[in-house]
């Protein structure tokens, strides 16, 4: 029987874990399922836990220093909330999180925890870095009940042994996070976008490596096939900061680039939706019944890797970002989805997440890339030092832990 816990404080979810931890009757043996918004609920391997631990219950913004371009919140906290606290004092953060709910059809709102459990990252990860790159501490309940610490509210207390970045991307596995602490920056003031129609994949990560090793802080770079939201093929880049700023770097790159033809400037609103629909990959979101899948390889393999993935699968579509370093593909979602195609073409050069697919092609087929077997090893060793009973997130990532 399906059983929700919504703890109301920090000390309430680590009575949880300790009562399931105990074997208590209430919890007849289950393991815990962890739950922010339930926006990422078809994320990762299916959870076959009967008691959910939801951490919304743990909410609210507890510290915001503008000065120090730091923020603090209960993991809880609606993503929202902590975006508009940002914004009232010309703050973002930088790492531009993803919103999953348009490729699941999910309802409820993205919570802080849920985007560092998942290590959610936009478009402008290709030049600020991930989440985990700005998160600075963290609390969060092990699987003994214990409650952790770790990094500080600002950077110079982040001291000791790092077990931040270790919760960032773990899927929840490595403990119920309880309140996370992100350096942030300053929010644009304007931004545009570059846009070169008809290149052909080659010449657009080509221009993308061009434009991001330039002098001009380019701020995002995809390219979008042919058929995805226009006729024309069509490359991005992103310009963000200051108008006058914006308005000398976009002529000076143009100039840099003009062997890939001449350039639209897309301003202002059309740009910021632009980037949104990148950033959420609503361009693949439909038919939702097909299976998604996150790609990370090297820019220069990814013209030759996508031309491979389009001849080996039937229906493939897809789009790059990160400036080809991240390839999203839709395929259908029937038989393996592609999986044993996707990393033979990989061959070891890169990594793929079956971010979307049908509960029985989830269990089915690794979610996340394989580890090899050393590493595979070490992550179990780390998921048993903190959670011994295997009580957390159970599978969630690989089927041995």
């Amino acid at each position: 029987m399906f059983t929700l816990r919504q703890p109301q404080s920090e000390d309430e979810l680590a009575g949880i874990v300790r009562e399931a931890a105990g074997h208590s009757t209430s919890f007849q043996g289950a393991s815990l399922n962890v739950q922010g918004g339930g926006t990422r609920a078809g994320l990762g391997r299916p959870a076959n836990n009967a008691v959910t631990i939801s951490t919304t219950g743990l909410s609210g913004v507890t510290l915001h220093e503008p000065a120090e371009m730091v923020i603090s919140a209960l993991a809880g906290t609606p993503l929202r909330v902590v975006e508009e606290t940002l914004a009232e004092k010309g703050q973002m953060l930088p790492f531009e999180p993803m919103d999953h709910r348009a490729i699941y059809g999910t309802r409820g709102e993205p919570t802080i925890g849920g985007v560092v459990a998942a290590n959610v990252s936009g478009p402008r990860r290709v030049v600020v870095g991930a989440c985990r790159d700005h998160l600075i501490g963290v609390r969060f309940v092990n699987g003994r009940g214990e409650i952790i610490r770790s990094g500080g509210r600002v950077m110079k207390n982040v001291t000791g042994l790092d077990l931040v970045k270790l919760q960032a991307g773990a899927h929840g596995t490595l403990g119920i996070l309880t309140e996370v602490t992100f350096k942030v920056l300053p929010r644009p003031e304007a931004t545009a976008t570059m846009l070169f129609e008809g290149l052909s994949e080659a010449d657009a990560v080509a221009a993308m490596s061009a434009a991001l090793g330039s002098p001009f802080e380019v701020t995002g770079a995809a390219h979008l096939p042919a058929g995805m939201g226009a006729e024309m093929a069509r490359t991005l880049l992103r310009f963000e900061n200051f108008p006058a700023s914006i308005d000398y770097r976009f002529p000076a790159l143009a100039e840099r680039l003009r062997r890939f033809g001449m350039p639209k400037r897309i301003e202002a609103a059309e740009s910021e939706k632009l980037w949104a629909a990148i950033r959420d990959c609503t361009l693949l979101a439909e038919p939702r019944d097909t299976a998604l899948w996150r790609i990370g390889v090297k820019p220069s393999q990814a013209p030759a890797l996508s031309a491979t993935l389009r001849d080996a699968l039937a229906d493939a579509r897809l789009f790059l970002d990160w400036g080809g370093g991240l390839l999203w593909l839709s395929t259908p979602a029937k038989d393996d989805a592609g999986a044993a195609a996707i990393r033979a073409a990989l061959s070891g050069k890169g990594h793929a997440t079956l971010l979307r697919a049908p509960e029985s092609i989830r269990a089915a087929v690794p979610v996340f890339q394989p580890e090899p077997a050393p590493v595979a090893a070490l992550s179990g060793r780390i998921k048993t030092s903190f959670d011994p009973a295997g009580l957390i997130n159970p599978g969630r990532m690989h089927a041995s832990c």
